[in-house]
């Protein structure tokens, strides 16, 4: 076999496998990982359980390999851009966070809510994400990734305040559909703007508790 046929084996194998990490994405948000079998999830994908099996050796490698992956991809959008300045940082962290959820619902379903329940493994990597995201902010924030206890408490209890209204937001009425009784829901930049100042909200408090962690100034506004 050349290079070329070699390359494109290779590329249909990761389109292929990328093909089934998305249909497992949208099973696991919508289905408990106990009522999921490896038949289901193959009659649900159109192939052959042992293709599945090929990919991920067994049903738990193939959500492990999900939420993982699910955990890689909003890592990266919401950490993106370091050499801006902090307040603008946070800002583009959060509305990073915001268009990773709206457009990957059952993505990030799964980050948030799992599967699988108390599993230490899918719950390590869920707790990860969060110390990743709380890094982030705190790095915008104070210009340093390391928190004390209490400011680091803080944060970690606006970000949960973020996952229920995210949660919210993404399965909430909206779109052309919306009526008197179930208004439009808000747009990403009015979500955005809402955790923004919550989050400054925050800081304050932390500011008087952990003096050491004073309130970046507000943002001027143009």
């Amino acid at each position: 076999m050349n290079n070329s046929q070699q390359r494109g084996g290779t590329e249909r194998s990761q389109v292929r496998r990328a093909e089934l990490m998305a249909i497992g994405r949208k099973l696991f948000a919508d289905t408990s990982y106990d009522a999921l079998s490896m038949d289901d999830i193959a009659k649900h994908a159109g192939v052959a359980k042992g293709l599945i099996y090929y990919y991920f050796k067994s049903k738990r490698g193939y959500y492990l390999a999900i939420v993982e992956d699910s955990v890689a991809e909003l890592v990266a959008r919401a950490g993106g851009e370091p050499e801006l300045p902090g307040a603008e940082r946070v800002r583009r962290t959060i509305d990073g966070y915001l268009h990773y959820a709206e457009h990957h619902h059952a993505a990030y379903r799964t980050i948030v809510t799992g599967g699988v329940g108390s599993d230490a493994e899918v719950l390590a990597i869920r707790d990860a994400v969060r110390e990743e995201l709380v890094a982030t902010i705190a790095e915008g924030a104070y210009g340093h990734r390391a928190l004390p206890p209490m400011a680091r408490l803080a944060l970690v209890g606006w970000l949960s305040g973020v996952e229920g209204i995210t949660l919210e937001w993404i399965g909430g009425p909206g779109g052309a559909g919306a009526t008197a009784d179930a208004p439009a829901r808000p747009g990403r930049a009015e979500i955005g703007a809402l955790l923004v100042r919550q989050l400054r909200a925050t800081l304050t408090v932390i500011e008087e508790f952990v003096p050491e962690c004073p309130a970046p100034p507000a943002p001027e506004v143009p």
